[in-house]
């Protein structure tokens, strides 16, 4: 396995974060503009000083957030080589798209414990430390979401009743997480057999905009 660059423990948890932050906002940003989910069900906030949409389902949000985390605890121990979000066909689980992010050159190692309380989007500056830019780091980030935003958008509808899944390669020589099969982003179009995407179809795959009266997720208030 070749690891990507070490920096300082403090600096990597909090870049770190700044990754995590993003990928919640990509996956957000990618399930309303190719339209999985009605557009009613989403509300409009703020993040990284953009316009941005969050689904306002409780069961969704738990599903990214913890989706997420299942893929940050992968970062943390320098692992991952590819994180995909895949779009896939209702019935056959094609796959219809995929929004690939290469971070084979992130740091191995990102600190040993978790910044829950830190906010990226709100630290500006330079980390005297570690000389870590933070308005670059979030203005590369901001551009990135804006040009994922802009392209979704340009893209055909997806066929009705596709879904979705959030998929990992590892590195070279790193073993999978426990329970977890061998499966790369090569071999995901033949039926990916990820228990998530089942288990996210069997609660999520029939939802109808009735469901409006359900609670809220929780806001992305911190970040406005």
């Amino acid at each position: 396995m070749d690891p990507g660059p070490s920096v300082p423990a403090a600096q990597a948890s909090h870049l770190l974060s700044s990754f995590t932050t993003f990928l919640t906002l990509t996956l957000h940003t990618l399930l309303y503009h190719r339209g999985l989910y009605p557009a009613t069900t989403f509300l409009t906030a703020r993040a990284l000083n953009l316009p941005v949409h969050q689904s306002r389902h409780p069961g969704l949000c738990t599903w990214i957030n913890d989706a997420v985390s299942s893929v940050a605890a992968q970062l943390r121990k320098g692992t991952v080589r590819r994180i995909a979000i895949v779009m896939h066909a209702a019935k056959t689980f094609d796959v219809l798209e995929r929004w690939v992010f290469d971070v084979e050159t992130f740091p191995v190692g990102w600190g040993d414990r978790e910044e829950r309380n830190y906010n990226p989007v709100l630290v500006e500056g330079v980390d005297e430390e570690g000389g870590v830019n933070w308005t670059d780091v979030n203005e590369a980030l901001r551009g990135a979401l804006r040009r994922i935003s802009h392209a979704a958008e340009m893209l055909s509808a997806l066929p009705e009743g596709s879904t979705f899944t959030l998929a990992v390669e590892l590195r070279d020589g790193a073993s999978a997480p426990i329970g977890v099969t061998s499966a790369t982003l090569d071999t995901l179009p033949t039926k990916p057999s990820t228990t998530n995407r089942h288990l996210f179809e069997s609660r999520f795959g029939h939802w109808r905009p009735e469901h409006n009266a359900n609670p809220l997720c929780p806001s992305w208030s911190s970040l406005l």
